[in-house]
């Protein structure tokens, strides 16, 4: 299986994962959820936490690989804020634990650029 055949399916792999450690341990990912949303922290902790999921059964699929690299790539920019506000709320933290909020901001960009490729590169293949 060539590199760019493999892409996709570790993008999937990492979405499932992160997917399914939302419902595994949901108490640190409600401690990122901004306060702006309505809501409580828990329903939006389940809720990125099945479309995490949702985005690694779409990446699997070469027939809906294209629309789910795309929301993929959607969702990596719009789970950003939550990355945000991890980094200020453990400014005062350790310093490995605040070099962990802080390295994941820079973190989004590679996977935004990573789902858009995927997303590119199926387009090419549908």
């Amino acid at each position: 299986m060539s590199r760019s055949a493999r892409s996709p399916l570790l993008l999937a792999g990492l979405l499932a994962t992160a997917g399914a450690a939302h419902f595994a341990a949901p108490r640190v990912f409600d401690a990122i959820v901004p306060r702006a949303l309505p809501g409580t922290p828990r329903t939006w902790t389940y809720a990125s936490g099945a479309a995490e999921l949702a985005l690694a059964a779409g990446l699997a699929l070469p027939r809906t690989r294209p629309l789910a690299a795309r929301a993929a790539t959607a969702f990596f920019v719009g789970v950003f804020p939550a990355n945000v506000k991890m980094a200020a709320d453990w400014r005062h933290r350790p310093a490995p634990q605040k070099a962990v909020a802080y390295g994941r901001l820079p973190l989004q960009i590679p996977l935004v650029l990573w789902a858009h490729g995927v997303a590119r590169n199926a387009r090419g293949q549908a």
